[in-house]
């Protein structure tokens, strides 16, 4: 396999992580990077800046680097975001732009993973989801991942595709608009209180070096090509669960209030994954358990 890999979105919060990894491994690592992401120096040949919903400039950035592998993280990617048409734009017709760009490339010699979402199962109220769990998106977010992975499926013949569907993580970096961060920012800063959605609400929380991990086993996987894989812990906490491990780690407790602001109506009540296919693919995982995770982000 060539070495070459471009990552898209590499100046976000998980792209931040797989740079790093990826030079580790021996890549030469290129990154597309949103305009307002750099300034006039910043870009070099390493870091392009392009927007994914411009055909022409996609087209441009690909053949420019003509990269064996490609891990494509850009997109919008909260389910809170306010502009529905950027999240089609964005997740759907930006991700179409690049598959169409990769297949018009000469012939590659590594795989094109994209970065889906474990939203595209809904609401879930219990078991474990697998693989075959049947897709019931709950909002315009997951509606636009579930999108994108049928999309996808039309270049399944022209290019080495894989589908990976991470469940919630978090570590370090990660903006405060996320849960798991602003409970932190919370705790760091001693604040006497927090506002909150629904506190029942269960997610299986990942850390994000082991989502990097992850994505790096399935890259250099042919068995993975063609596959479509849950990123998962496979043990889901409620957020009590979590803000009582935050004041035992931290020893700060707060007063917890519950805003009716904060609560969606279309709130997916359970998201817990199985990992079995992914690691039948790749080998076994040692996860992170999340308190390491969270100790971590209040210390760092």
């Amino acid at each position: 396999m060539g070495n070459k890999v471009l990552v898209t979105g590499i100046d976000g919060f998980t792209g931040r992580y797989m740079a790093p990894a990826l030079t580790q491994c021996g890549y030469e690592v290129h990154g597309i990077v949103g305009h307002q992401a750099l300034t006039a120096g910043d870009a070099d040949e390493y870091r392009h800046p392009c927007d994914l919903t411009d055909a022409k400039k996609v087209h441009a950035v690909v053949h420019r680097v003509r990269p064996d592998s490609v891990i494509h993280l850009a997109g919008v990617s909260s389910v809170d975001h306010d502009n529905v048409e950027a999240i089609y734009r964005t997740n759907l017709v930006g991700t179409r732009h690049l598959l169409q760009a990769l297949s018009e490339l000469p012939a590659r010699s590594g795989a094109v993973l994209l970065a889906s979402s474990a939203n595209v199962y809904g609401n879930a109220t219990e078991g474990v989801m697998d693989e075959t769990t049947l897709p019931a998106p709950a909002n315009d977010y997951a509606v636009s991942k579930l999108a994108m992975e049928y999309m996808a499926r039309l270049y399944r013949d022209r290019l080495p595709i894989i589908i990976a569907r991470p469940f919630n993580y978090t570590g370090v970096g990660q903006s405060e608009a996320f849960l798991l961060p602003k409970i932190v920012a919370h705790i760091r800063r001693r604040a006497a209180s927090i506002d909150l959605g629904n506190l029942h609400v269960a997610r299986d929380f990942s850390d994000v070096r082991t989502i990097v991990e992850a994505y790096l086993r399935l890259l250099s996987s042919s068995a993975a090509v063609g596959g479509t894989f849950n990123v998962c812990s496979g043990r889901a906490y409620t957020l009590e669960e979590v803000l009582k491990l935050t004041q035992e780690i931290s020893g700060h407790d707060m007063t917890v209030r519950v805003n009716p602001a904060f609560v969606r109506p279309n709130d997916v009540r359970i998201l817990l994954g199985s990992r079995a296919k992914l690691e039948s693919c790749v080998g076994a995982f040692d996860p992170f358990d999340l308190r390491d995770t969270l100790r971590w982000m209040i210390e760092a």
